[in-house]
Formats: structure tokens, sequence, C-alpha cells
């Protein structure tokens, strides 16, 4: 990784100019036009697709270089521009990502994920949220309670994604239910599927060590993949992005059981068997983004006590320790979890980490 030396003061944003390169450039807030807001970022998070992005491994079309990244992110308002309420200021906000047209079919049926206009979104194609300030479309805006706790917040992206994922699985109380993967995406359908009051909640995945973590958030059992499985789930949200992944997932599965697909695996990935599927009659569902609906529904089961995205926090780190956040991510290290940046704190020698959560 290559960086120039970051600017004096706190006021730097990163700025990725292509694979493998990127520099810590000084940070001017640009003013909010019509029908946007500037907003303070207060945690930007980090997930594989930024490593992606950085290493150039993105598929074409779904990144636009230079750009500064951060899709997963939490802030306060600051400023609005015309025709944006002032009833904003100072509210603690996330946002969308994706940005659609809001006028073709799609967008028209709430499906603004699959906007035919193109593929659009904040952190990759749009500037994002590896700064002190974000400028983007107020509508994209979801606020959070008053007493909101942001560093949480921060981490409502990747919830977003999971809850989309946990509506289309239509879980109803008693239903025997599971989750394969055990990373951020796991352990927050984890906690979804929970609140449907399931028979049971099997988790599976690739490391014991996750196991409590598991529990706590709702599973009543955890095995890895060398153990034996179960056949007989009504619902399975796979989060591990393998082929493997969702091979396993589709074998827990009764007859005519309901599975959802999160995770992208590598390209040319041997896929599901479609003889299977038809044979078991398996209802199958994929996920890419978050629509609007789903995004409010993940605040309102924030806000309700109902999801804890705190623990799943390991790592806070400066806006400055861009490059080491990506090294931690990508490290496979067990006690490395959630991994945020805080624009506006200064790195300081003696204290480069803050770890926190569990390990």
């Amino acid at each position: 990784m290559t960086a120039a030396a970051p600017a004096a003061g706190p006021a730097v944003a990163v700025v990725v100019d292509g694979p493998g390169v990127h520099r810590l450039v000084p940070h001017a807030p640009r003013e909010p036009g019509p029908g946007e807001a500037l907003v303070r970022v207060h945690a930007t998070g980090i997930c594989g697709s930024d490593r992606e992005l950085y290493q150039g491994n993105r598929p074409e079309g779904y990144v636009r270089y230079p750009l500064t990244p951060g899709h997963e992110w939490s802030g306060t308002v600051e400023r609005v521009g015309s025709g944006v309420s002032a009833a904003l200021l100072g509210r603690k906000v996330v946002g969308e990502g994706f940005r659609n047209c809001q006028v073709c079919d799609r967008c028209h049926a709430g499906e603004t994920t699959l906007c035919t206009a193109g593929y659009e979104e904040t952190g990759f194609t749009e500037p994002g949220a590896m700064a002190p300030t974000l400028t983007l479309p107020a509508r994209l805006l979801h606020v959070l309670p008053d007493g909101a706790d942001l560093t949480a917040a921060a981490l409502l992206e990747p919830a977003a994604c999971v809850a989309a994922a946990a509506l289309k699985a239509r879980a109803v109380p008693g239903e025997r239910v599971a989750v394969v993967g055990t990373g951020t995406l796991g352990m927050f359908a984890v906690q979804f599927l929970r609140a449907a009051s399931p028979a049971g909640l099997l988790v599976v995945g690739t490391r014991r060590d996750r196991e409590g973590l598991a529990r706590t958030f709702g599973a009543t059992d955890f095995r890895t993949r060398d153990q034996q499985l179960p056949g007989d789930i009504d619902v399975v949200i796979e989060t591990a992005g393998s082929a493997d992944a969702a091979r396993t997932s589709a074998a827990l599965l009764r007859r005519g059981g309901r599975l959802v697909l999160t995770g992208i695996p590598a390209p040319g990935a041997a896929g599901l068997d479609p003889t299977d599927l038809v044979v078991r009659q398996l209802e199958v569902h994929t996920v890419f983004g978050a629509p609007p609906a789903t995004w409010a529904h993940t605040v309102r089961v924030f806000a309700a006590g109902l999801l804890d995205p705190l623990p799943l926090v390991t790592h806070r780190l400066p806006l400055t320790a861009f490059a080491r956040a990506l090294e931690l991510v990508g490290a496979g290290d067990p006690a490395v979890g959630k991994v945020l940046l805080h624009p506006e704190e200064p790195e300081k020698p003696e204290e480069r980490e803050e770890p926190q959560g569990p390990h």
C-alpha cells in the first residue's frame, strides 16, 4: 500500500486513486445543493467490499476511481440545502448507499437496488464517508432517535442488507431457522431471526470461537461445517459469500424450504445444483443492497433495542490509519471483528488502535 503523508490537522479524507494506491488529502466540506444535506461523519465501517475496491477486485462498473470510500457510516446533519426541512439539522442519521433514479419502473415499485438507470452507490461510484463530512441527497437519510449510539449505528448499513434477507425469508414463530456464516452479516442475521421467535436457531460456521457470540445473540445450536448437519430446516440465510456455503445452506433445508443468499462468491464459482432445487422445490432468494423500506425497518428494530451492533466492533481507529484498518480486515485474525474509522480523531503515536468489545 502506498500513501502520501497526511495533511496537517485532523481534517483529511481518504482518496483511492486506483488499485493499491491511496492518499490522505485535506478535506473541505461540499456545501449542500438543492435537496441535499451535509452530514458530520461520526464513524465509518470497513468491510470486504472496501478491500475489493482497494485491491481492484470490484466488477467493472461497480467502482469509479479516484474516489473517497466509505458506505457504512453514521453522523449528524450539519447543514441542509434548499428544499430540505430544517428539522433535519442536528439530527443523528444513517443513509442509504444506492443512488437510484426514482422514476424507473423498479424504483416506483420500491425496488431501488434494481434501478434500471444503472448502478451508483456512495463510497464506490460517488464520494463516501471516509472524510469528516459527507454531502448527499437528503432523501437517502434515515433519522435515528436522539439518544442513539452513533458508534453502533455505523453498522446499520450491513444490518439493513441482512434485514432485506430476513424479510425475504418470511420466518414465522415456531419455524426451524439457520444462519450460515459467522461474520458481521451472520451475527445480524441471528438477531433478526431471533426476533421471529423460532423453535430453533442453528448457526453454522468455520470458527468455533464465534459460538459464544452467536449464542449471546440468540442461537440455540452452533456447529462447524465438518460436523453432522441437519436437513430439516425451514429457513436458511447464507452470509458467508462462498459457493461451498451456498451448497451447505441448501443441504440444510427440508423439501420446500426457503433459502436467502447474501454472499457473493468469486466469479466462476460452482453454484447450486438446479436439479436439487427443482426436485426438492426449494425457494431461493438473493439480496444485493437494501431498499428504503428495509432501511426503515432496520432503524425501527435498532431503535426498539432488538439489534445490538456494538459487540461486533473490535477496533476503532482514526481515519489516518486507513491502511492499517485494511490490513486488519484482511488478516484473517479471529480477534478482528468490525473495524471502524473515526474521521476527526487525530492519530496518536502511543495509541494507534482502540480495541473494544469481545475478542
